[in-house]
């Protein structure tokens, strides 16, 4: 019998339209295939837990959903379905866009048993080293750009490694001047607002 949050449901009425039958299909794919599983919220998108232990998750954004393994890098992929072209959103099965980009439901389902195994064997991920903390370098056009906005500038000081990259970056794939010069000017109102550049997908 499906347990169901919730907070899930609310998180699924909220996606976009195309994402909904997307959500629910996995949900009732990840349900059957594990009907011990716990349904959360963590990090604002839909976690799927087995015996204390996360197992899978979901997640809906402007244009595609995503859905990834917890223990992805212990997992066998026999199918070839964590392929490395498919790395450019977050999870591991690439951008999903309709139910048809999915595996098919058997393939899904071996893979889900796959991961409950790892749980019910106590298997554990690998506790990393936590990376040496290089300082980051800020593009001179940038760094005059925020000397001339302060209110920018005392919040970019205050943002997380990860959210000053993702700016930079953003700036440094701009392939034109113009191009840059707006991304620019976006970034700077969204940095007093204490945006991420990614905030849009923010659930």
């Amino acid at each position: 019998m499906f347990t169901k949050d919730k907070k899930i449901d609310a998180y699924i009425e909220k996606s976009m339209s195309f994402a909904q039958p997307i959500l629910r299909h996995i949900r009732s794919v990840v349900h059957k295939a594990c009907p011990q599983v716990e349904e959360k919220i963590k990090w604002s998108f839909p976690h799927f837990d087995y015996k204390g232990e996360m197992l899978c998750s979901m997640a809906a954004f402007k244009q595609h959903c995503a859905f990834g393994f917890w223990k992805a890098s212990l997992m066998d992929d026999p199918e070839n379905i964590f392929a490395a072209e498919k790395k450019e959103a977050m999870g591991h099965l690439g951008k999903i866009t309709s139910i048809s980009d999915l595996p098919e439901v058997a393939k899904l389902t071996a893979y889900i048993k796959h991961a409950m195994q790892l749980n019910d064997d106590g298997i554990k991920l690998k506790a990393t080293k936590p990376a040496e903390k290089m300082p980051i370098s800020v593009p001179d056009y940038f760094a005059a750009a925020l000397k001339k906005n302060k209110a920018a500038a005392a919040v970019f000081e205050k943002f997380s490694p990860s959210h000053k990259k993702e700016y930079i970056q953003w700036f440094e794939e701009a392939k034109t001047e113009p191009t840059r010069s707006r991304r620019l000017e976006k970034a700077l109102q969204w940095i007093t607002e204490g945006k991420g550049r990614n905030w849009k997908y923010v659930q």
